[in-house]
């Protein structure tokens, strides 16, 4: 498997390049997919080449939406180092926050857990689904219906 995958390896690193965009993030896609593969490996049956795209294409997938999630949190270095806050900020994102979290309350459970894997635990689908013992479909459109449901919430409340 070793010379397969380091005969892959340019390949790859052009496909994560195609991904990313950046060379620095290719790389470190491409050494986290090179990990995964090395720590996992391959299941019985599956072409080398197509499971190390694959596993390249979810692992940027879940670095791009942590990454939209980080973009979210807007922390300013040198507010942030100089120990300032700025407190209308702060006390409009916890009114949110609660108004959020109140609105998940009113989730049926099994939105309510889903979402949570999801948005707050950032699970992915898949590990979700097996974490719910569901198919993962069922994970997206429990999902969808939940984000639905929390945005009729949000805007009456």
């Amino acid at each position: 498997m070793q010379a397969q995958l380091t005969a892959l390896l340019p390949a790859l690193r052009r496909f994560a390049w195609s991904l990313t965009q950046s060379v620095h993030d290719a790389d470190d896609l491409l050494q986290a997919t090179v990990e995964r593969l090395l720590s996992k490996g391959v299941p019985e049956n599956v072409d080398l080449s197509r499971w190390a795209f694959t596993v390249c294409r979810n692992l940027w997938i879940d670095e791009y939406r942590a990454r939209k999630i980080r973009k979210t949190v807007d922390v300013e270095p040198e507010v942030f180092e100089s120990g300032q806050v700025d407190g209308e900020r702060e006390v409009h994102g916890k009114l949110q926050l609660n108004q959020v979290m109140t609105a998940m309350k009113n989730l049926p459970e099994d939105q309510h857990a889903v979402l949570s894997m999801v948005a707050i635990q950032g699970l992915s689908y898949k590990d979700v689904a097996a974490e719910l013992e569901i198919p993962v479909g069922t994970v997206m459109s429990r999902l969808s219906r939940a984000r639905c449901k929390l945005a009729e919430l949000l805007a009456a409340g």
